[in-house]
Formats: C-alpha cells, structure tokens, sequence
C-alpha cells in the first residue's frame, strides 16, 4: 500500500486493520497486557504506507488515533472505578465518534491521586505485577503530593518515539555540526520528581547525540561541560535557562560559539533574557520543550522563529478545549487536555494539566504532520516565582494569617474579594483586596506593619505554601533570592483592578506574563 490517493475512507479502514475489532474490548486483565504495544502499530502503520507515522497524512493519523481513543476506553471500562465513572456520565462503550468522546469528562489532579495514589485503584493491570515506575510532581495547585503510575514497558516506546522525533525534526536542524554532539540538561536533582525522570528518558533517546544528565550545575561544571569539542544543546528549568550567561562568564569565545541550542521548560522566557542569551552565545536558538508530569513530552518548537509547539504524532493526544470539553476552533484560547496513548496498563482519560493554549493550524508536511498549540498561560492558581511553584489557596491562607496576628485585620471578614496580580517579567506579586474602606484599611495596614512590613509578610508566609517536592525551597532566604517585590493594596469594593471573567467569577491568580 502506498500513501497515493489515501482518503478519510481508507485510513479508516487500514486503521481498523491495525487495531482489529477483537481487540477494541479486552475482557480481561490478563487479555490487556498480552495486547500488542501501541508503539508497534505506529511502526506497522509506516511499514505499509511506505513513510514514517509522524509524516502520515493527518487523515490517517486521526484515523487510527481515535482507533487508539476507542480501545483505551475499552481497556478502561475493565477497572471498577474507571467504570463506575465513566458510566456515571453514561458511557458505556467505546465512543463511535469524536463527539461520543468529547462527552468522557475531564480528569483533573483530584481524579488521579485518587486513581494513582493510596490504594492505586484506577490502575487496570494491579501493581502488585510489576513492570510499574512511580513518578512524583509537587501537587502545585493545591499543595498536596501528586503520583502517577506508568508501565516501564509503554514509558520506554514513548521515550523512543519522541526520542527519534526531537533528533528528526527539532536538533537535527540545529546540531549541524560535526560530531561528537551533545545534549545536557540541568533539570531535577533527584529522580522521583518528573523532570528528572521522563524528560531525561525522552533526551536520553535523542539519536546521534551524547547525552548527560547533569542535573543544578555551578560555573565550573558548566565550563567542564562546554570544553568537550563539539555542538552542544542545553535543556533546562525556565530560571536555569535564564541563568547561563552568568554560569558561563568564564567560558572561552570557542565554548560559547559551540553552545547552540536552549531548551526551556513549560512556559515562557522574557524578552530580556532571549536577549541576554543571544548575545553571549552567538550561534544559539531557544526553543521550548513543554512537558508535564503526566506526559513526557506535550509539545516541542520545532523553529526558534515561530512560538508553536507540535505535538508528537502518535504519542498523545492533544486537546484543546472549551468549558464544555469540546474543541475549540483554530485561534482560539482553551484549556489543555492530554490524553496518553501509550496506556494500556495505566490509561488516565482526558486529564486537565492546568494550562491554557491556542490552538494553532496543524503543521501540514512536507516532513512531519502534527497538532500544533501555543501557550497562553497557567490555568491552576499556582504562583510562579520565578521556577518555584507556590500554591495560591495556601499562599493566601498564610497571608491572611499573618496579617491577622500582626494588624489584626482579618481579611476573610473584611474583603469582599482577593486576587494575586503575578507580574512576572517585572517580578512584582501583588494581592489585590476589595474592602469597604481603602484608604482607611490601607492606612491602618500601613501603620501596624510598619516599614517593610509588606515584604516581611510574604517572605514569612510564602515558604508554606511550596509543596512537598519542593519544600527544600522553604525559606525567607530562597524568597528573598527570586528578586521578587511584594505589594498589598486595599481596593474599593467592585474595583475594575481585580479582573474577573465574563460571567462575573474572581479567579485567585492573574499571569501577567
């Protein structure tokens, strides 16, 4: 079979000789794993269309994508709770359209600690066989710990496959020099988080390149890395991006010309730092690399001159959505929604990973076919300092206890409304509060808190609101060290300065980029 001529008619039906009829409901545990890998469709798929599956037509990819969606449902009705849930919203079968799957309702981080935490239940294959990897995330938005549970066999073909698509079609463009190559990343110092585990899986499948994961580096680490011949790229945290050419004062003119690509993590890096960059490396392109604990590898910018991200064909599906879970038109901003392909042990349905994108046109070959998104911000009420993560809901409780003890100004009886403004390229924090009083509020405030009485009180109460995986982080000093200003301000009651949405709701947190 070639790909001439290939309509929505026939990449239905060969996706349906890739994933056949039989195996769209397993009927048992023991049938689930005993299924052929995902991995090995997409490989097959290629195999008979004479072409890689990321360069496939999209009609095909869509085809055998939701071929892929229907037998995860199938796979999921198997486990109790996943069943339970999904009937309690009325499905009942694998959907028959990409309508029926729209109606699967969202998971959010409460829907998996509850599947993948304590007991595990959401599991279909139990843990107690084996063959599982737990990995850990901070639990940001609400402060508590967060786990997923991944099959060591699925994590290893998605490591692969974006592996080979990173080298194909992101550094193959960029590490042009000859070799050796290198690819490091600076991200977490210890493996249990998510960052040090799936992201330096995917990095560590990048073909032709040296890999080393370097985890937080000094000067003279970084200068000991940059002095190995060769082209070299750099994946790392936001802020550790940011922070290069300062590490790297020492560097030699041929170490900083040998520096050629940036990797930043989800996210987004201000102007002034780009420039910073660029002008110390000279030959160097940014890119982000977005990813999440749940997915390894959400989106990759594939060309340092147009911000969209694209998605890994085959590795996810990708969802753009509206509050009612439907997909958004091309253009418009919506809530991000990922679903794991590779999933047959753990499958976790349509989870929400807490950030808002615009859905951009797909990118259309020649050469890769893929989803393509663009970030638009955090949708979580986390507070993000710099790359610290602080919960909102208990950032505010701290606060408002310590302005209590300290004024006795109880801002639960006095404000009708709260919101913190993150202004983050100008590292200002400000919570916002609309009270009957301003001026007589604030002065009251100002007075009992005294000189620098503002600053105080967020750098106290803030290490209490970093989560478990950050908690390390904990401290006046590390707040200190963000560069941040803190302000309070009283507002009037209905104040336009506390934003809110179009029908009427007060969001905790405000990016401001």
């Amino acid at each position: 079979m070639t790909m001439t001529g290939l309509d929505i008619a026939a990449s239905a039906e060969l996706a349906e000789r890739l994933i056949p009829e039989e195996e769209l409901r397993p009927r048992s545990v023991d049938d689930v794993v005993r299924l052929p890998s995902f991995a090995g469709r997409l490989e097959e798929c290629g195999r008979l269309t004479g072409i890689p599956y990321c360069e496939s037509p999209l009609d095909l990819q869509n085809a055998l994508v939701f071929r892929r969606l229907r037998q995860l449902v199938g796979i999921a009705l198997l486990n109790p709770l996943w069943r339970e849930r999904l009937h309690h919203f009325g499905i009942r079968d694998v959907p028959a359209d990409m309508s029926e799957w729209e109606r699967i309702p969202l998971s959010d981080k409460t829907v998996q600690r509850d599947m993948f935490m304590g007991a595990r239940a959401g599991m279909v294959v139990p843990l107690e066989r084996g063959g599982f990897e737990v990995v850990a995330s901070g639990g940001t938005g609400d402060g508590m710990p967060l786990e997923i549970v991944y099959s060591l066999r699925e994590l290893r073909d998605t490591y692969r496959i974006s592996g080979a698509f990173m080298g194909a079609y992101q550094l193959g463009r960029y590490l042009r020099g000859p070799a050796p190559r290198w690819l490091f990343t600076t991200l977490a110092d210890y493996q249990m988080w998510s960052s040090g585990t799936m992201v330096g899986g995917v990095l560590s499948h990048v073909p032709g390149v040296n890999y080393i994961g370097a985890g937080p580096v000094s000067a003279p680490v970084l200068e000991h890395m940059f002095s190995y011949p060769g082209h070299k790229a750099l994946m790392g945290i936001t802020a550790g991006i940011a922070l290069l050419p300062e590490l790297g004062a020492g560097l030699p003119p041929h170490a900083r010309a040998s520096f050629r690509v940036a990797m930043y993590g989800s996210g987004s890096l201000p102007q002034r730092k780009r420039d910073e960059l660029q002008a110390f490396f000279p030959n160097v392109s940014i890119l982000s690399y977005f990813a999440a604990t749940q997915a390894e590898c959400v989106g990759l910018q594939l060309d340092h001159t147009s911000p969209a991200l694209s998605a890994v064909p085959g590795l996810h599906l990708v969802e753009i959505v509206d509050e009612h879970g439907r997909a958004v038109a091309e253009g418009e901003e919506g809530e991000l929604v990922v679903t794991r392909l590779h999933a047959d042990e753990t499958p976790l349905l349509r989870l929400k990973l807490g950030d808002r994108m615009i859905r951009r046109p797909a990118l259309d070959g020649p050469g890769p076919r893929a989803e393509r998104f663009e970030f638009a911000g955090r949708s979580a009420d986390v507070l993000h300092l710099n790359d610290s993560q602080y919960s909102a809901t208990l950032a505010y409780a701290a606060l408002r206890g310590r302005l209590r003890s300290a004024t006795g100004v109880d801002l639960d009886l006095v404000a009708h409304e709260v919101q913190f403004h993150n202004h983050r390229e100008d590292r200002i924090l400000t919570l916002l509060a609309a009270v009957d009083d301003a001026e007589g509020t604030t002065a009251a405030v100002e007075h009992a808190l005294g000189p620098g009485g503002t600053r105080r009180l967020f750098t106290q109460a803030l290490p209490g609101s970093l989560s478990l995986f950050n908690d390390r982080e904990a401290n006046a000093a590390a707040i200190e060290q963000t560069g941040y200003g803190f302000r309070l301000e009283f507002v009037p009651r209905s104040s336009p300065q506390i934003e809110r949405t179009t029908v009427g709701k007060t969001p905790l947190v405000r990016d401001r980029g």
